[in-house]
C-alpha cells in the first residue's frame, strides 16, 4: 500500500486539470454535432451538472477511502474541489447564457423554483472554498480556520444532492442513489471527528 500511495503522491495537479478538461469539451462537441438529442442545451446542462456531482462525491469520498483502505488521495482533494467548481460554473453558465438568457427571468427562476434556489445556495457556498484553495490562504487563515471554512463542503454536498433530486421529474432512483451516497459518506465521518475531539 505504501508503494501505491507513493505513486499516487507523484501525480501533479496539472494532470488532474488536463484530464478534467476533456469531458466538457466532448459534451460541447456533441451538442454542436447533434449528439445530445432533440434538446441539446438541456442535455448539456444536465450532463455538466451530473459530472460536477460525481466529482464532488469523489472528493468527499477521499477521506473515508483512506480510513477504510489506507489509499491516500488527500493530495488530489484540492484539485478535485477546483474541478468540481469549474464544472458547476459551466453548468450554471449553460443555464444562464444558453437556456434562460433573459436577466429578469433568471432572477424569477431563482426565487420561484426551489431546486434552482437550492442549487444556487450550494454554488455560493463553494465560492469561499475555491477562493481559499491555495497555500497562501492556508498560511493567512491558519490551519484551524482554514479547515473550518472548508467544512462548507458538507452542506454543499447535501444541497447538490437535493438539487438533483428536486429537479428530476417523476420518481427516479438515480438522484436518490446520489443523495444516499452523500449522506452515507457524511455519516461515516461522524465517529472519526468525535474520536479526534475526545482525544
Amino acid at each position: 500500500m505504501q508503494r501505491v500511495n507513493q505513486t499516487l503522491g507523484r501525480i501533479p495537479p496539472w494532470l488532474i486539470y488536463g484530464i478534467a478538461a476533456f469531458p466538457p469539451v466532448w459534451f460541447f462537441w456533441l451538442g454542436l454535432n447533434g449528439g445530445l438529442g432533440v434538446e441539446p442545451i438541456k442535455e448539456l446542462e444536465h450532463r455538466l451538472g451530473e459530472l460536477a456531482l460525481q466529482v464532488l462525491i469523489a472528493t468527499l469520498a477521499i477521506r473515508p477511502l483512506r480510513e477504510w483502505t489506507h489509499v491516500n488521495l488527500l493530495k488530489l482533494r484540492r484539485s478535485l474541489g477546483v474541478v468540481t467548481f469549474a464544472y458547476v460554473s459551466l453548468h450554471l453558465l449553460v443555464w444562464l447564457v444558453l437556456d434562460v438568457q433573459i436577466l429578469s427571468e433568471i432572477w424569477a427562476d431563482i426565487v420561484k423554483r426551489p431546486y434552482i434556489t437550492v442549487g444556487m445556495a450550494g454554488f455560493i457556498l463553494m465560492i469561499p472554498m475555491v477562493v481559499t484553495s491555495n497555500n497562501l490562504s492556508l498560511r493567512k487563515l491558519g490551519p484551524k480556520k482554514w479547515r473550518r471554512l472548508h467544512r462548507l463542503m458538507y452542506p454543499v454536498c447535501v444541497l447538490a444532492g437535493l438539487h438533483f433530486v428536486m429537479l428530476t421529474k417523476g420518481f427516479q432512483f438515480e438522484p436518490l442513489i446520489y443523495l444516499a451516497l452523500i449522506l452515507v459518506l457524511l455519516a461515516a465521518r461522524v465517529p472519526w471527528n468525535l474520536g479526534r475531539a475526545t482525544a
